[in-house]
């Protein structure tokens, strides 16, 4: 595959990607107001980022002249399963969610940014702009996290293979 085909597919699924992340804290912000009220300004504060960070890709995707990805609908809607879900349990669960989801996420933009680094400079700028605010969901999600041992350890596992999966076919798709 072409390094220029690559960085637009990547660019397709880190697009559907961020746009599962917003579905995701939609439904926790929802049900958060019971369950975890003194995470929503944290949880609104992801939101803003992670509709910044979909924009991002959605532009580089119109300066490319692609379409969305197929998973695009699949990321949303599982999204916001996950995100009403985790929420009913509390903190814990949703940090476990959030920590789980960006362990991930930020492991395959730094395997992508060393893939594309020679030979697209688009993608690797668009996908540079939202590593920092990645990382500060992590680190502050891994604060809350340990606040919990049981679903941190549940819940985890389940999220890094589900969003390893989600990862794995769009790509495919």
């Amino acid at each position: 595959m072409r390094s220029q085909d690559l960085g637009g597919r990547i660019i397709k699924v880190d697009h559907a990607g961020e746009h599962g992340a917003i579905n995701i804290y939609t439904g926790q912000i929802f049900i958060a107001r019971w369950t975890a009220p003194a995470l929503l300004e944290e949880l609104s504060e992801f939101l803003a980022h992670e509709k910044r960070h979909r924009e991002i890709f959605a532009e580089e995707l119109r300066r490319r002249g692609v379409r969305r990805c197929h998973s695009y609908v699949l990321c949303g809607a599982g999204g916001r399963l996950l995100g009403i879900i985790t929420a009913i349990f509390g903190t814990s669960a949703i940090a476990a969610t959030t920590l789980a989801v960006e362990r991930v996420v930020l492991r395959h933009l730094r395997e992508q940014l060393a893939r594309l680094a020679a030979n697209d400079p688009h993608a690797v700028k668009a996908i540079s702009a939202i590593i920092e605010d990645e990382q500060q969901h992590h680190d502050r999600s891994a604060l809350h996290a340990r606040a919990g041992t049981f679903w941190p350890r549940v819940l985890m596992p389940v999220v890094t293979a589900a969003t390893e999966t989600v990862i794995w076919l769009g790509m495919r798709l």
